[in-house]
């Protein structure tokens, strides 16, 4: 069961996953030892599944950001293209979607030469039919944090 020090870890390591146990303690008001315990529970349950540093695209190289809204014609194809959209380092984000579309993905990638030879590929795919590429111009907000709500409060 989450209670309400466990979401302020969860909260604070949100904002830094690099912050040390003994910070996470003085801030919760916990021993070093207990706020140990609770991240194992919390890292065991797969609640927390990783810590992960936050890298700029951009000064990466790669300054397309886009989204591809694919056109699959059978769900017989389905797991032939997630097996395919995994070998794409390209392709951040895979998700199933309702409504337009059978998937959605987010990539990133160099150039518009790159996103065409990656469009090519996604589009050979077998039983991809279409795609519809929006790319992006800029992003206002983008994160991975979740605000934790306990169950008392929702």
């Amino acid at each position: 069961m989450i209670d309400d020090v466990d979401i302020k870890i969860m909260s604070i390591l949100q904002q830094n996953g690099r912050t040390k146990r003994n910070v996470l303690a003085e801030k919760v008001g916990l021993s070093l030892a207990t706020v140990s315990d609770r991240m194992k529970k919390l890292e065991d349950a797969g609640i927390i599944s990783g810590y992960h540093a936050e890298l700029d695209p951009k000064k990466l190289w790669k300054d397309i950001t886009a989204f591809i809204l694919v056109y699959i014609d059978s769900s017989k194809h389905y797991y032939d293209f997630i097996g395919h959209i995994h070998n794409l380092d390209e392709i951040q984000e895979c998700h199933a979607i309702t409504g337009e579309g059978s998937h959605l993905l987010k990539i990133r990638t160099h150039n518009t030469a790159t996103l065409e030879k990656l469009l090519t590929k996604v589009q050979s795919f077998p039983g991809v039919i279409s795609t519809k590429t929006s790319i992006v111009l800029s992003s206002s907000k983008e994160t991975n944090q979740i605000k934790i709500t306990p169950p008392k409060e929702r």
